[in-house]
């Protein structure tokens, strides 16, 4: 490894620190002993020229476009795997090496999805009308009570007890917690169902268990559905250190249950900023109206003295194309010739607005591509996801990634609280 030489100018003094050779990416300078050296604190708002940790679970080329999953391309892994096959790989290191490992972890998480009666009552606690992220992270947080072992985790089994337990669980929760906050009664899992068919049936279902029917005697789920919304997990299940993901670790390095960790991960991603921005885009686009009104709004992009802002476009770290934002964009495509029912105004509205972006320089000179929230409300709208379950949708889809993430911080040696500095300026 090498080293880089500061100097100070006021007294020539030289520090040396350790250059890191990542396995991706630029080097890092370690800069841990940089005050102890130096008397010095680094300062960088909203860290974005600063590595927290070091990581093998995802990696992000944002000049390139590239997002990796333990070393495998995201266009790869949604085309060829399961959302329960990608969660195997967070969470363990390896995908599943046939179809029988593979059904085999699908049926486990299915047998873990029953919620304890005691937990369930929980919910009667919560007002009608409430939003199913408020609720869903108080049940999360109500879990680690119900499993309070995973607080001091010995081994391999115990951490993949912990991780399937509330991958498992996460669905139900999700699908209560829309139930509760609408006011209508829970449905229990149904195990004969895989693990993204029975998410669906247990927002959709009757209190007897029954689906409604179409009139060609259908049942209401559709196989299209499920693989879409698979799809749709998988393109969320880990992003490196991104808000939440950084506030689950930054949590966990207190010594807390894992499930409170991921508790204050869920509160995070609920921010307009994170993954609430897929609501935004929807209202956007409805305010936007119609095609002909969107070169108006491109106007106010423009003007510095409007504040309006276009949602569902640039990203902190992607510098050119999403790659999620492809694959969305690409399976809204494929759902509209297969006869998924599409919002045909707002594809229009938001097509145009594509276009204008890949080909305006105010766009190209910022980097300001489409995200992956930018389809994605679409997409779940067609899906009959109602729209305050979008960032719950994105919970399930990043759930397998929280869950590597807090193994792999608490499987640190020499671990060490999350303890940023300040630069002070006040009396």
């Amino acid at each position: 490894m090498g080293t880089i030489t500061l100097i100070n100018n006021e007294t020539g003094e030289k520090f040396d620190f350790e250059l890191i050779e990542c396995t991706r990416g630029p080097k890092a300078v370690n800069f841990s002993k940089l005050f102890e050296k130096t008397n010095i604190f680094s300062y960088d708002p909203g860290y974005s020229s600063t590595a927290g940790c070091e990581s093998t679970i995802s990696y992000i080329d944002g000049k390139n476009g590239q997002l990796l999953y333990r070393g495998l391309p995201i266009e790869e892994l949604v085309e060829k795997y399961k959302f329960t096959d990608v969660a195997k790989l967070l969470i363990t290191g390896e995908l599943p090496k046939d179809d029988i490992q593979s059904q085999e972890f699908d049926l486990e998480l299915r047998h873990r999805s029953f919620l304890h009666e005691g937990l369930i009552n929980i919910f009667s606690a919560f007002p009608d009308g409430g939003h199913p992220m408020a609720n869903l992270s108080s049940a999360v947080s109500a879990l680690s009570t119900f499993y309070f072992d995973h607080k001091e985790m010995g081994d391999e089994d115990d951490y993949q007890t912990m991780a399937r337990r509330i991958i498992a669980k996460i669905t139900t929760l999700v699908a209560s917690s829309y139930r509760n906050s609408v006011g209508i009664p829970f449905v229990y899992p149904d195990v004969s169902r895989s693990y993204v068919e029975n998410f669906l049936y247990m927002l959709r279902a009757y209190p007897n268990g029954r689906l409604k029917y179409s009139l060609s005697g259908e049942e209401e789920i559709l196989p299209l559905e499920v693989e879409a919304l698979d799809k749709i997990f998988t393109l969320h299940a880990d992003h490196g250190q991104n808000a939440s993901t950084t506030t689950v670790r930054n949590v966990a390095s207190t010594g807390v249950h894992p499930y409170t960790a991921i508790s204050a991960g869920i509160n995070a991603l609920w921010g307009p900023s994170h993954g609430g921005a897929n609501e935004k885009v929807l209202d956007q686009l409805r305010e936007i109206g119609d095609v002909k009104n969107v070169d108006k709004f491109i106007a106010r992009v423009k003007d510095k003295s409007d504040p309006f802002r276009l949602m569902g476009f640039g990203h902190r770290v992607y510098k050119s194309y999403d790659p999620r934002a492809k694959a969305i964009k690409g399976l809204k495509d494929e759902l509209a010739k297969k006869g998924i029912k599409m919002n045909d105004r707002f594809s229009e509205i938001a097509e145009k607005l594509e276009e204008v972006a890949l080909n305006d320089d105010y766009f190209k000179e910022r980097n300001l591509y489409p995200n992956v929230d930018f389809y994605s409300g679409i997409i779940l709208t067609a899906l009959r996801i109602p729209v305050s379950l979008f960032t719950p949708i994105f919970v399930i889809g990043r759930m397998p990634g929280w869950c590597a993430q807090v193994m792999e911080h608490i499987k640190t040696p020499n671990i060490r609280i999350t303890r940023p500095r300040q630069v002070y300026l006040g009396k």
